[in-house]
């Protein structure tokens, strides 16, 4: 088979795939176009080429006109106009593969309307399958909204040539039967192109505990950094400590909702509440807020040991930006982190719930900058691993057989 023709779909740019699609292009391995929406085409057309447009049908930003099934409602308008943008595509260009996300690009409206194989790229099922803390749960019209969600992504499971799914701990989220049809693969990176600090971390200055995620939730385990730092402030006055990440971003939780519900506007957001609970954490904690990309990128390197206590998660590229860059993590021993992070080689690996263990490991891993340098090279191979000339291969291999699916069954439909 010659080169294949691959569109990638999202109505976000950049994205999961913004990377794999320009680099399958650029090294001949496919014929490859991103699909987005008008906006972020002009904003990326700088940094990819083949950029496609399509126009959803009505607004998906800001609230549907019914709540309990806002996301497949918004899913349906993004359908819509890939739709229609694919079959235009395909007046001058066939197309082998269509590669979309779940939500942002969802493909529910291209079964048996293009003849082209369909890959769907699911993040986790649901709200409830992925979980969320119990201190702050989700009320009955977030639980029983959750269940569209659900719903969507079990009929791309089934519907789909393939489906790849960014970790096997999403994958298990899937019922049984579904699981046969889905692929872990985690998406690529590429570090080569920064200046990475030494392995270790900063090494100048007072030595630095960090947290970075995009959003500062309980999910991703900024309630147990706040808390740890409420309890090292008082007896490490030497130390800093750095929040990387929006207080603001909407979280894979439902905090957000319980703030609301108890302050009823008189606090922000989650990380104000949090700071009201553990006034020495309150004192110290910088947080420089959400940064343009080379900025986060040079600040990771000034921070001596990364704190990745998640509560809930099926891999994102948070803690991979860490590790490519040499970051040493300790993370929590569950969910997708031991996926990414092995106990004693690139990282630590601790009980969730046991402060007591964290605080040990915080304190002995300061005192052990041989150790901190080890586990910062071991990090940073992690990167390579990832490394998206690794990972394209790995990609194209669930593509092809993507395709052979599809032909298989169109030709048991003849």
């Amino acid at each position: 088979m010659d080169r294949p023709v691959i569109v990638f779909v999202s109505s976000v740019s950049p994205g999961q795939h913004s990377l794999l699609c320009e680099y399958l292009r650029t090294a001949g391995m496919a014929d490859t176009w991103y699909l987005t929406t008008p906006g972020n085409a002009k904003r990326s057309e700088d940094r990819f080429g083949n950029l496609l447009t399509f126009r959803p049908d009505g607004q998906i930003v800001g609230p549907q006109s019914y709540y309990y099934s806002a996301k497949v409602e918004r899913s349906a308008r993004i359908g819509r106009g890939v739709l229609g943008a694919l079959r235009e595509f395909r007046k001058t260009r066939r197309i082998d593969l269509v590669v979309a996300h779940s939500l942002w690009g969802a493909p529910h409206f291209l079964y048996d309307e293009i003849d082209a194989a369909i890959v769907s790229y699911i993040e986790f099922p649901s709200y409830r399958a992925h979980g969320w803390d119990p201190k702050y749960p989700p009320d009955l019209a977030q639980r029983i909204g959750d269940r569209n969600m659900e719903m969507l992504h079990y009929h791309q499971v089934l519907k789909s040539d393939l489906t790849i799914v960014p970790s096997a701990h999403a994958k298990a989220m899937f019922p049984p039967e579904l699981q046969g049809r889905i692929e872990v693969q985690f998406e690529g990176f590429d570090f080569s192109a920064e200046p990475l600090p030494e392995p270790g971390g900063a090494g100048e200055g007072p030595f630095t505990v960090g947290f970075s995620a995009r959003d500062l939730s309980s999910a991703k385990g900024f309630e147990t950094f706040v808390r740890l730092v409420d309890r090292l402030a008082p007896k490490h006055p030497d130390m800093r400590f750095v929040a990387l990440g929006g207080a603001d971003v909407v979280t894979y939780g439902y905090e957000a909702q319980w703030v609301h519900r108890r302050y009823g506007g008189e606090v922000a957001t989650f990380r104000d509440h949090l700071l009201r609970e553990y006034p020495e954490a309150a004192k110290v904690i910088s947080f420089p807020g959400k940064l343009p990309y080379d900025e986060f990128a040079q600040l990771i390197g000034t921070i001596d040991l990364f704190l990745y206590p998640l509560r809930h998660g099926v891999a994102n590229w948070g803690l991979m930006e860490i590790l490519g860059r040499g970051g040493v993590v300790l993370g929590t021993d569950r969910g997708f982190v031991p996926e990414l992070v092995t106990d004693g080689v690139n990282g630590l690996l601790l009980p969730l719930d046991d402060d007591d263990a964290w605080i040990a490991a915080i304190e002995a891993l300061r005192d052990d900058p041989a150790k901190r340098a080890r586990l910062a090279a071991w990090a940073r191979r992690t990167g390579e691993d990832f490394h998206i000339s690794r990972v394209a291969p790995r990609y194209m291999t669930y593509f092809r057989r993507a395709m052979d699916n599809h032909k298989r069954q169109r030709t048991a439909a003849c």
